[in-house]
Order: structure tokens, then C-alpha cells, then sequence
């Protein structure tokens, strides 16, 4: 990421650039930038920015300083992508999500092969859960707090006097452009718009038990950032109730024309249809979650050596720190033997 205090940057790399230096990308690089610019944070997007960030970069979009996670991103030979900006005094840090990445994501996928009709002579070898978990996120999970939450909730975003109201309610489970698109389409059929969640066990009962891929907890915050987004209704009734028509003063109902993996065929928008304020819209993209998990099951040994060879970078980075810091704390021990034998 590359920000400066008048607007936020963010760079986005080539698929050529992500595949040298990180493996090959779920996503192609005109759906991620569709989706960092989805994210209501971003101002503006660097498409084509280099994998390892440099100054000339930062200086032509007049950024002054450099942003990443506190978890360590490496080249494809392996030293930190930041390093440049670091050693020149332009880089700030944050706190990362903790116990989301894609590695994970990607692991969470992997592991659907054998409820998605793979062959057991192919499905057989493929590791275990713990062997697609970065080493930086596999000791934690995501742990919802009221603080996460209001972190990336939009400040005293209440609906006005004559907003119109707009509902939508699903899984939502795997931010994606054909979500990106739904939620920009739902949001200009009104001006206020009121995403509702389902709880998990919701989801498995209308996809399948191999869903949703995603906690609730995560797909809340997903779908926070979003900039379209004004509101979150976290456990929302599945099938739509009256009650939540009443209590959000509902407008309109909307549903997107492509329906992601819906094994329950009943009508769990029917209030709404009953009252005349139900309507299906069209955004134009029909990528679904159910197309992610089949690139990646397509493409599994791929995507399985992916992994394995972050892993291992990451854990050779790791070494290669725990030995400059047992170094480090040698030196220092040597010169204060030195200082003592000097005092005497």
C-alpha cells in the first residue's frame, strides 16, 4: 500500500509480478483492482505497482510514507518488499486482522476437493489444514471484538428523513467482484442500504454443508468495508421476517439475478414479495463464490505448492531474524564485558 496524508494510494501488482514473487493469483488483476477500489478506505488505485515498493514510485504519486500489515512480505528471493522504503524512513506498520489471509483462504478451498467429486487417486497426498496455515496466522483465529467492529463501521451512518431504504440479505462469504457489482447495483436502487448476514448454520442448510467457507465473523467485516454498504444486520432471519421490514423501515427488497449455490428452493424473500416492494436486479457479473472454489480446485497442485513455498520462505525469513537477534544480543554481551573489564 502506498498512502500519503492527502488521499490513500493503493498499489495493486501485475499478475506477472504476483506469480513470480508470490505464487499464482486467485483473482486476476482487473478483479482485484475492482476490488480495492470497492473498498471504502481507498482513494485511489495504483494499478501495475511494482511487487517490491520503491521510492520513484511513493515520489511520482507524491506519497510520503508506505503502509503494510506487521506480518512480512517477501520477494521471490526471498528478502522483505519493503525494505527499500524502510531503510529510507517511509514506512509506517499496522495491526493486521489477525487469523484471515489468503494462504488460509486458499487452505480453507483446497480442502473442499473431496466434497467437489475429485478423484480419490487425485485427492490423494493432499495435506492436512495446519500445512496450508501461514506461520504468521496459524497460531490465532479471528476473534470478534466491539472495537473490530466499529473500527470498520462508518461513523454516525444512520439512515436520514427520505433516505429509501434498500435490503438485501445473504451468505456473502468470499468478497468478490460479482459481489463488488451486486452491492454497488443494490445500493443505487435507493440511497441507504442494509445488508443482512445469515448465521453460519443458515448458509450450510442452503449450500451445503462444505459452506460457508468464511465465519460469520469474517464476513461481517468484509462486508463492512465496503464502500456501498451502510448498515449490517449480523444473524439475519433466514427466510426475511416482517419484523425486519418494520424495524428498518424497508423501501425495497432487492436479490441479485444469479443465485449463489442455493440448494433450498423456497421463496425466503416472500414478505417482501407479498407487500410489492421485492425486486430482482441484474449487475452484470456473473462470477459467484462456487466459481472461486472451482479455480482453485482446478488448479490444486498449483495452488498446494503455492502455499508450501510461502511457507517455506516465510520460515526460512523467520530463521534468518532469530539469528541477527541471537547475534545481536551477542554483541551487546561482548560490549558490556568489555565496558566492565575497562571500569576494573
Amino acid at each position: 500500500a502506498v498512502v500519503s496524508t492527502q488521499s490513500g494510494h493503493y498499489g495493486r501488482d501485475t499478475d506477472e509480478e504476483v506469480r513470480l514473487n508470490k505464487g499464482p493469483p486467485v483473482l486476476t488483476e482487473q478483479e482485484r483492482y475492482k476490488m480495492v477500489r470497492s473498498v471504502k478506505w481507498v482513494d485511489e488505485v495504483v494499478e501495475g505497482s511494482p511487487y517490491v515498493t520503491d521510492l520513484e514510485t511513493m515520489d511520482k504519486y507524491q506519497a510520503e510514507f508506505c503502509v503494510h500489515g506487521d506480518d512480512i512480505t517477501l520477494s521471490a528471493d526471498g528478502t522483505d518488499t519493503y525494505q527499500i522504503v524502510k531503510d529510507a524512513g517511509r514506512y509506517k506498520e499496522c495491526k493486521r486482522t489477525q487469523g484471515v489471509s489468503t494462504t488460509d483462504l486458499v487452505g480453507r478451498m483446497l480442502l473442499m476437493t473431496r466434497a467437489n467429486n475429485v478423484s480419490q487417486s487425485s485427492d490423494q497426498g493432499l495435506p492436512s489444514q495446519e500445512e496450508f496455515v501461514s506461520p504468521y496466522t496459524k497460531a490465532c483465529n479471528l476473534l470478534q471484538t466491539n472495537n473490530k467492529i466499529t473500527q470498520f463501521s462508518s461513523p454516525s451512518n444512520e439512515a436520514k428523513p427520505g433516505d429509501k431504504i434498500v435490503y438485501t440479505a445473504g451468505a456473502f462469504d468470499l468478497m468478490h467482484p460479482g459481489l463488488v457489482d451486486f452491492l454497488e447495483a443494490a445500493k443505487k436502487e435507493g440511497s441507504y442500504l442494509i445488508v443482512g448476514l445469515y448465521e453460519d448454520s443458515a448458509v450450510s442448510q442452503y449450500k451445503g454443508s462444505q459452506y460457508p467457507i468464511q465465519i460469520l465473523q469474517e464476513r461481517v467485516l468484509s462486508v463492512l468495508a465496503n464502500r456501498n454498504v451502510d448498515e449490517v444486520l449480523i444473524g439475519a432471519p433466514y427466510p426475511l421476517t416482517e419484523e425486519v421490514l418494520d424495524h428498518f423501515n424497508v423501501d425495497l427488497v432487492v436479490q441479485g439475478k444469479v443465485l449463489e449455490g442455493h440448494k433450498d428452493h423456497s421463496d425466503h424473500f416472500a414478505v417482501a414479495r407479498k407487500r410489492g416492494i421485492f425486486k430482482v436486479i441484474d449487475s452484470g457479473n456473473p462470477l459467484k463464490t462456487e466459481d472461486l472454489v472451482m479455480r482453485i480446485i482446478r488448479n490444486r497442485k498449483m495452488f498446494m505448492d503455492r502455499n508450501k513455498k510461502k511457507q517455506i520462505k516465510e520460515l526460512n525469513n523467520i530463521a534468518r531474524m532469530e539469528e541477527k537477534e541471537e547475534e545481536k544480543k551477542k554483541e551487546e554481551e561482548r560490549a558490556g564485558s568489555s565496558s566492565s573489564g575497562v571500569s576494573a
